[in-house]
C-alpha cells in the first residue's frame, strides 16, 4: 500500500512539528526562500555545516531530508547543529517525497513521519542529539578511508587541469584590475558574516577589490558595500547583487556548457564565462592570482581539514592544490582581523589628542599671560576640530 493513500485519523491536539513546506533539491538556493516556522524539504546526503547554517538563519521548524544527513563516509556537522539549535530532523524519507508534497502545501513532522493534513507522506528516521552523536562516533571510525579517497582525487584534478593550475592556462581575461592591489574574496561558508564585519577598518584602509563568490555577493551587498566581480554558477545570487556589481564571471563545466549563464545574459548583463573543473571559489582564486593580485583575503572559504572533507565533495581536492599554488599572498579574515586588534584605532588617537589639547586649553586659561593669545588659541581649536570631523 502506497503511504500517500494511508490516512491517519483526525484529532484537534496533534503533537509534532508543523509548517509551510518549501522544497528544493538544492539547499542554497531554498535557503533563499524560505521564511520562519517553514519545514525545509531538502535532497542532501550528508549534510554539512554550511547549509545547515543557512537553515538556522532562516528559523525553519523542521528539515525533511530525502537522503540520510549522516552516511557514515565522514563525520559531517550540520545534523548536529540543527538539532542543537532546535530544529526537528527527519532524514531519509526518500525522494518520492517532492512528489507527494507541493510547495507551499502544509505539512507536519511527527516522529518519523511527515504528513499533508491527516495523509501520510512518508516515513524516515527521526534524529536526536543521542542519534547524531551515535552515528558520529560511527563516522570516524571511516575518516582514513576518506582521507585516502581526497588523496586519490587530488592526483586526478592534478591531470585533469595541471595546465590551469601551474601555468594558468584557459583563465579567461577579465576588466578587474586585480595587479598589485588587495583582494577580499567572500563565500557564503564558515563564519562569513563575523569574518567579513572584522574586517571594516582594513576595508576602510586598503580598499581592496571585493569579489563575491555566488551567494558571497548578496553578503557583500548587504554590509553595503559595492561587489567590483562576481565569480560563480550563479544559482544563488541575486538578482540586486548581479545589476550592481561592476564584473560578472560565470563558471562553466570544462566543456563549456554554463547553466548560469542564460539567467544572467537574460537581464542583459555583460558576462564573462570561466570553464574549469574546479569550484567557483577555487576559480576566484586562481583568477586573482593569476591577475597578480597583491594579497587575497578569504571570508567564510575552507581553512581546516574538518572543513574540507566536511563539504564532502570530489571537488575539494581542486580547493586543496589552489592554496599550494597561491601561496603566501593567501590570508584568512581571521588572521587580519588578529592583526587589526593590536592597532591604535583612529578613535583611541583622536581621544588622545583631544585630552592633550584640553590640558594645554587648562595651562594657559590659569596663566596670566592667557589673555593675550587665547582668542586666538580658541579659533584655531575650533578650524582643528572641523578638520577631525571632516576627516571621519
Amino acid at each position: 500500500m502506497k503511504l500517500a493513500n494511508v490516512r491517519r485519523p483526525k484529532s484537534d491536539n496533534l503533537p509534532g512539528v508543523s509548517g509551510v513546506g518549501r522544497l528544493d533539491r538544492r539547499t542554497n538556493r531554498l535557503a533563499g526562500r524560505l521564511h520562519p516556522g517553514d519545514i525545509a524539504i531538502i535532497d542532501h546526503v550528508d549534510l554539512d555545516r554550511v547549509a545547515a547554517e543557512s537553515l538556522v538563519t532562516a528559523k525553519v521548524a523542521g528539515v525533511v531530508n530525502a537522503q540520510p544527513s549522516i552516511s557514515g563516509r565522514y563525520p559531517n556537522l550540520g545534523p548536529q547543529l540543527l538539532v542543537q539549535n532546535g530544529i526537528a530532523l527527519l532524514d531519509n524519507v526518500g525522494s518520492e517525497v517532492f512528489g507527494a508534497v507541493n510547495e507551499g502545501s502544509r505539512v507536519r513532522i511527527e516522529g518519523d513521519e511527515l504528513y499533508v493534513g491527516d495523509r501520510l507522506v512518508a516515513r524516515g528516521s527521526a534524529q536526536t542529539v543521542e542519534t547524531i552523536d551515535e552515528q558520529m562516533a560511527e563516522a570516524k571510525l571511516g575518516l582514513s578511508t576518506q582521507l585516502e579517497a581526497f588523496a586519490a582525487n587530488t592526483g586526478e584534478y592534478m591531470k585533469l587541469e595541471g595546465d590551469l593550475l601551474l601555468e594558468g592556462v584557459g583563465v579567461p581575461p577579465v576588466a578587474t584590475k586585480f595587479e598589485g592591489r588587495h583582494v577580499i574574496l567572500v563565500v557564503r561558508g564558515y563564519e562569513y558574516k563575523a569574518d567579513l564585519a572584522s574586517l571594516k577598518n582594513y576595508i576602510r584602509e586598503y580598499r581592496p577589490l571585493l569579489v563575491g563568490v555566488d551567494g558571497g555577493a548578496d553578503v557583500l551587498v548587504d554590509a553595503g558595500y559595492r561587489v567590483d566581480l562576481i565569480i560563480g554558477d550563479m544559482d544563488a545570487v541575486s538578482e540586486n547583487a548581479l545589476r550592481t556589481a561592476k564584473e560578472v564571471v560565470v563558471h562553466a563545466y570544462p566543456d563549456g556548457r554554463a547553466p548560469g549563464l542564460a539567467r544572467v545574459q537574460d537581464m542583459g548583463v555583460d558576462v564573462v564565462t570561466f570553464p574549469a573543473a574546479g569550484t567557483s571559489e577555487d576559480i576566484a582564486l586562481l583568477l586573482a592570482d593569476v591577475n597578480k593580485a597583491a594579497v587575497i583575503v578569504t571570508v567564510g572559504t575552507h581553512v581546516t581539514l574538518a572543513e574540507f572533507l566536511d563539504r564532502g565533495r570530489v571537488g575539494m581536492a581542486s580547493s586543496f592544490l589552489t592554496r599550494l599554488r597561491v601561496g603566501g599572498k593567501l590570508v584568512d579574515a581571521r588572521s587580519v582581523s588578529q592583526l587589526y586588534r593590536s592597532r591604535i584605532s583612529a578613535a583611541a588617537l583622536l581621544v588622545l589628542v583631544l585630552a592633550a589639547l584640553v590640558a594645554i586649553g587648562v595651562a594657559l586659561a590659569v596663566s596670566d599671560s592667557s589673555h593675550t593669545y587665547l582668542d586666538p588659541l580658541s579659533r584655531e581649536w575650533h578650524r582643528f576640530i572641523n578638520r577631525i570631523q571632516d576627516f571621519f
